[in-house]
């Protein structure tokens, strides 16, 4: 790393240029896109002259698309045709602000595009009124970023630690734009490790997509990883993102390093996919944790309603407060055909996607869905306070539709919680990270697919359960006392016969509450009448009661009111007769209702007579509710049991601190 910090602090310097007119959260706009043009402006000053001489050359002649003979002059994927540099901006004071207006002009179309995604043009008539443009341009001139200078790498490193500064200075989330470089050479490792034969073949073309891609990080570590693998081979990177300024600096990176910038796009990957019919070799993403989706919650569901699993969204969706899950399915659907070469891919969740929902619910189903389908090959627990922006624990999935044979229905969970180091310096929530050394070893451990210490193997059937309704009969006595009636009075559907929905007459409201204060008077009279029958336990005989009691006062009763009548003066006796409905079958009591997760490879009658029945001889299971779920308790796989201190040990402790006590009371109570 040449001079990184350096750097970096002095771009953090020249910020200070902006107290007055800008605030320190708005930093960021200023600084982020001038560090762009001026890496763009060092990129392009060795051709500069020769592009500009080729376009007066063009002048005049037959050529319409200038757009590939510039490229080709300026040896990159875009160029400049505006005659001022960094340079000579600086040499015009009186004229700055229209100059650079006119420098970021002259940017070819894709590359204008990604830099106005800055909104940087806005503040350059409010920094020139505030006399601060020039010194800033100036400033900039000073710093060298030419790529002889500033490695791709380098200058990936300065941008995501001027994220991370600008960010915290205003309590804003870094970690939404960029992950930890280890993590993601980590994720890299991991999905490329099974291909490196492959991948080592001379001249080999592969492709890898990011759907959230922000400042763009994963695309140049997998780039640079395979660089370093071969030479000869060729990594086509695709990236989308909603973020306008991870956005602009992401697709700036992507046309420095030669990328074809097309490939670059922005917006939400949910509702404006830009790749809809493309699938690639490799994918890679750390998906915003915990973020709802309801923004995009009618296109997400119009697509799963239409489409289903034509779609991105049939196996589910999940929650609504986040959409973690939505983005691997909408990778899942971007895998190509196992003929084809099938695809790998790494994504970064917290632990909720491991087991939040039961089964039925969307997350469950999507989690069946992986599993089902053989999918998901490993789950890495990484350490916490590894990123920037959240200390918590966090788990890398490994998912492929091109198992080796020895990992087919299976599953590989990697307990790699350990393996860190601490950080002399915290960046934000950043403590710990992870070295090359570590990552070898946790790579080492994927690689060898062994059960050990820090990892276990099991079958895709040991996550999955059936989640089964067990019922018990209903028994319910019935009768008229003050407590019941009293309880009656509170059901709804009797307090709404003294109300009116006739908001404008207000005499016909009034007549109508008066009527239905009647109806309640009568019918608790009625009621009363009852009261002597004393407690009654079968349901279709006091249910008779009340209808013959009712009939010979003349009251009229609509069966809602009457069931929530019944309902208000009954209550649970395992001595009454059990319910039945119209057909004659037991009914279940809902209050008693119980669910019991039985594994799927558990047989569920032999669980349900040693577990259920032995307790509860009444009981059944109601089978048209049985669902299938799946989930993942990580920790529970790694648990180690830490035996309790003797009980010697902690009264030899307890009466330490009883005398430490007596002593300081002796010093403060000394005369």
């Amino acid at each position: 790393m040449n001079n990184f910090g350096e750097k970096v602090g002095f771009i953090w310097s020249v910020a200070d240029l902006l107290r007055g007119p800008y605030r320190p959260n708005q930093y960021k706009d200023v600084m982020l896109p001038l560090t762009v043009l001026r890496r763009l402006d060092c990129v392009l000053e060795p051709t500069k002259e020769k592009v500009l001489e080729r376009l007066r050359s063009l002048q005049g002649s037959k050529v319409k698309n200038v757009e590939p003979i510039l490229c080709k002059v300026s040896g990159m994927p875009f160029y400049n045709i505006s005659r001022f540099t960094f340079e000579r901006l600086k040499g015009d004071p009186n004229n700055i602000a229209a100059n650079l207006t006119h420098y970021i002009k002259g940017f070819s179309d894709r590359a204008r595009e990604i830099i106005e995604q800055f909104g940087f043009e806005e503040h350059i008539a409010k920094l020139d009124k505030a006399n601060r443009l020039f010194l800033i341009v100036s400033r900039f001139r000073e710093i060298d970023l030419h790529p002889d200078k500033v490695s791709n790498i380098e200058m990936g490193y300065i941008f995501e630690e001027l994220i991370r500064r600008f960010n915290e200075a205003s309590n804003e989330e870094a970690g939404d734009h960029f992950t930890p470089r280890e993590v993601i050479r980590f994720m890299v490792n991991l999905i490329f490790m099974p291909d490196s034969e492959v991948l080592t073949t001379r001249g080999i073309v592969k492709t890898l997509y990011d759907p959230a891609c922000g400042t763009g990080g994963m695309l140049s570590v997998s780039e640079e990883y395979l660089r370093e693998l071969n030479p000869d081979a060729s990594l086509e990177v695709f990236g989308q993102d909603y973020n306008a300024q991870a956005y602009a600096i992401c697709g700036s990176d992507m046309m420095i390093k030669g990328q074809d910038i097309n490939h670059i796009t922005f917006g939400d990957s949910f509702t404006d996919d830009y790749f809809p019919s493309q699938h690639f070799d490799y994918m890679l993403a750390n998906p915003p944790f915990g973020v709802e989706w309801k923004p995009e919650e009618d296109h997400i569901r119009r697509e799963r309603d239409e489409q289903g699993f034509g779609g991105r969204f049939g196996a589910g969706l999940p929650r609504i407060n986040d959409g973690s899950l939505l983005f691997l399915q909408h990778m899942i659907s971007k895998m190509k055909d196992r003929k084809e070469g099938g695809t790998r891919l790494a994504i970064v969740f917290n632990g909720s996607p491991l087991f939040t929902g039961s089964a039925g619910s969307g997350e469950s189903e999507i989690r069946r869905w992986i599993f089902e389908n053989d999918w998901l090959e490993a789950i890495v627990a990484l350490p916490d306070q590894l990123f920037y922006n959240t200390g918590i624990y966090t788990y890398l999935w490994i998912v492929t539709n091109r198992k080796e044979r020895r990992r087919k229905g299976k599953i590989q969970l990697v307990n790699a919680t350990s393996f860190f180091k601490k950080m002399r310096k915290s960046l934000g929530q950043k403590r710990h990270e992870t070295c090359e050394d570590q990552r070898d070893d946790i790579t080492r451990l994927y690689g060898e697919f062994g059960e050990g210490e820090y990892v276990r193997i099991f079958d895709n059937t040991d996550f999955g359960y059936h989640r089964i309704t067990v019922e018990r009969l209903l028994k319910l006595n019935f009768t008229v006392d003050k407590e019941r009636v009293t309880r009656m009075e509170q059901a709804s559907a009797f307090k709404k016969l003294a109300t009116s929905k006739k908001r404008k007459d207000i005499k016909a409201a009034q007549k109508e509450i008066t009527e239905g204060l009647t109806l309640q008077k009568a019918i608790i009279s009625a009621l009363y009448g009852l009261a002597p029958k004393g407690v009654v336990k079968n349901r279709d005989d006091f249910a008779e009661m009340m209808k013959v009691c009712f009939k010979e006062t003349g009251i009229k009763i609509p069966t809602p009111l009457f069931k929530a009548i019944l309902r208000a003066l009954s209550e649970r006796d395992e001595t009454a007769d059990i319910c039945t409905d119209s057909k004659g079958n037991p009914e279940p009591d809902p209050e008693l209702r119980d669910y019991e997760n039985i594994p799927l490879k558990q047989d569920i009658e032999e669980y349900f007579r040693r577990e259920v029945l032995l307790h509860v001889p009444d009981a059944w299971i109601d089978r048209s509710k049985t669902k299938v779920g799946y989930e993942i308790n990580f920790n529970r796989y790694f648990y180690k049991y830490i035996p309790p201190r003797p009980l010697e040990e902690i009264e030899v402790d307890l009466r330490l601190i009883e005398q430490d006590i007596a002593d300081m009371l002796a010093i403060v109570t000394k005369p």
